[in-house]
This record gives structure tokens, C-alpha cells and sequence, in this order.
């Protein structure tokens, strides 16, 4: 049994399309329904209900062998790490391998702190990992996973969890207020700001309806404060240039805040305003759709878990 053939057929079936699944693994639609109509010639079953041609569905059949080709997949995954330690070094003279593709989502707060640091290290130990990188809102990348454009991303949200879907915890990020040096001096002997200090502020955090824009207001409302005028930016780089030019205070991830002031010139004075409330941290999430296959989507999970920690 062709194991090319069982691999078409679990991604038509992870991703619920046909299409979907010829694009993931670089096949032409056509390409992709021949080999599991020769699976399903080979078995003497109809494996896919092609009556329906809006909506993806198996046969019991099918489904029944979802299953086995998945452990079939395992087994070939397992044969090959297996055989990959105990080799005997004969395929190091194979020639240059392939590029492993790596198609990863991440939203802006883990571009702008730990993300770059955690490609290097994964550079390291896989030089001939291809990165697609794709920096977006976490509604839409978790929506590029679901249709299987993503293999791996990192969001405020989680994926739902499900056979085709995994979605892990990750740390989440303490928020801090970033804002000009010059800010008029506080009153008395006090050292902190306090939230009605800011209230007299314009505000800067991230867009309309996202948990750092929902979270600031409910940290108004609960302490029975008027809020400022609450700008919300979907891009950090531009949140920060609006800072500069004195727009107003941003709130963002403290890792992403200190970056900030490590890396600026005398020519930009931002500070991370010392506080006497807390904002709430940000959550985050790892979702990958898992491949019985290989094993790389998890262990890069595992490697990006120490730089998740640090930032």
C-alpha cells in the first residue's frame, strides 16, 4: 500500500477538503483525488460520499480507516527515527537535503519579543527549515490554521481542540504602560502613576475588541473611572511611532516595552511608567494541526518553550 497515498487521504480528511489538502502537499486537485481513488480500488471501498459536493464527507468505510492509515503513518514516523539513530551514516552522502518547510503564524507581541530569538535557535538545529512567516490578528491566524495554511501558530486565542486541531498554553505576557520621558511630573512625593493619572492621558493598545483593549476598559469601569480617549492600533511598530511623537501612552507587553527602551537612542526618550495597578496579561496560546507522519510541529512546539517563558 502506497504510504503517499494513505498520507493524501488523512489530510483530505484533517481538513475537510480535497483542495485544501492538494495545496498542502503541493499536489494538483486532480493529482490528489487519484491517489485515493487508487486506495480506495486497492481496498474495494468507497472511502469518500461523493454525493454531496458542498460538504466533505466519508463513508463509514472512511472513516473506519482514517484511523488505521493514521497508525500506518505513526508507524512509518516511528521506522524512520528509529532507523535515523541507528543508522549506519550512509545517507550523509545522499547529497544536500531538502528544505523543510515551516509555515508558522504568530500575532505581533511575539514578533516584537521572543519570536526572532527563537528562529535563530531553531536555524541551529535545522538549517534547512524554510520559513514562512505570517504576522496577523489572532482571529485570522487561527482561521489560516483551520484551513490548513498554518502548521504552527502562537495567538492570544486558541484553536478549538479537537482531532485536527491541538491547542496548548502558553505563559502569558505581563502588560506595561510605555510613554515619553516628559510626561508632566506627579503631584506630591508620588513615584507611581496611578489609573485616574491616566485617565488624563490618551490612551494607545491594540485593536477594537481584542483582550488588551477589552481589559483596559474593565479596569476603568471596575475602579468607577471616566476612561481617556482609548486609541486602538493593530501594529505595534506604528503604536510605538505614535508614542515617540507624543500621541499619547501605549499599553503593551512588558517584554516588548523593554526591548524598547534597551534598544532606543538618546533621540527617542520613551520610559516604562512605574504603576500602582496592574493590567491584565496578556494570554497565549500554541495551536498545530498534528501530522501522524513526523514529529517536527511538536518538537518545535517544545523548543519555543523556553524563549515563551523568557519573553
Amino acid at each position: 500500500m502506497n504510504l503517499r497515498f494513505l498520507e493524501a487521504f488523512h489530510w483530505a480528511v484533517s481538513l475537510q477538503s480535497v483542495t485544501r489538502a492538494a495545496e498542502r502537499l503541493h499536489l494538483t486537485q486532480s493529482a490528489l483525488s487519484a491517489r485515493i481513488a487508487a486506495l480506495e480500488q486497492e481496498l474495494g471501498v468507497v472511502l469518500l460520499d461523493r454525493r454531496d459536493k458542498q460538504q466533505f464527507r466519508l463513508t463509514q468505510a472512511g472513516q473506519r480507516f482514517h484511523g488505521l492509515a493514521q497508525q500506518m503513518l505513526r508507524l512509518q514516523r516511528q521506522v524512520k527515527e528509529e532507523m535515523g539513530r541507528h543508522g549506519d551514516g550512509a545517507d550523509k552522502e545522499a547529497g544536500p537535503r531538502r528544505p523543510v518547510p515551516l509555515r508558522v503564524g504568530a500575532i505581533e507581541s511575539v514578533l516584537h519579543s521572543w519570536l526572532s530569538d527563537w528562529l535563530l535557535s531553531v536555524r541551529e538545529t535545522l538549517p534547512e527549515f524554510e520559513l514562512a512567516l505570517t504576522v496577523e490578528t489572532s482571529l485570522e491566524l487561527v482561521e489560516q490554521l483551520r484551513r490548513g495554511q498554518l502548521d504552527l501558530v502562537f495567538a492570544s486565542l486558541p484553536a478549538a481542540d479537537t482531532a485536527a486541531l491541538r491547542s496548548r498554553p502558553l505563559p502569558s505576557m505581563p502588560m506595561a504602560c510605555l510613554g515619553p520621558q516628559h510626561l508632566p511630573p506627579l503631584p506630591g512625593r508620588r513615584r507611581r502613576y496611578s489609573l485616574k493619572d491616566l485617565a488624563g492621558q490618551e490612551l494607545l493598545t491594540f485593536q477594537r475588541g481584542s483582550q488588551p483593549h477589552q481589559a483596559l476598559l474593565q479596569l476603568f469601569q471596575d475602579a468607577a473611572l471616566e476612561p481617556p480617549r482609548i486609541h486602538t492600533i493593530s501594529s505595534i511598530a506604528a503604536m510605538l511611532q505614535l508614542v515617540q511623537a507624543g500621541f499619547g501612552i501605549a499599553t503593551l507587553p512588558l517584554a516588548v516595552a523593554q526591548r524598547v527602551v534597551q534598544q532606543q537612542t538618546p533621540a527617542v526618550a520613551l520610559q516604562i511608567l512605574p504603576c500602582n495597578f496592574e493590567l491584565a496579561p496578556l494570554l497565549m496560546h500554541a495551536s498545530y494541526r498534528p501530522d501522524p507522519a513526523s514529529g517536527l510541529i511538536e518538537e518545535l512546539l517544545a523548543s519555543a518553550l523556553p524563549f515563551a517563558e523568557q519573553g
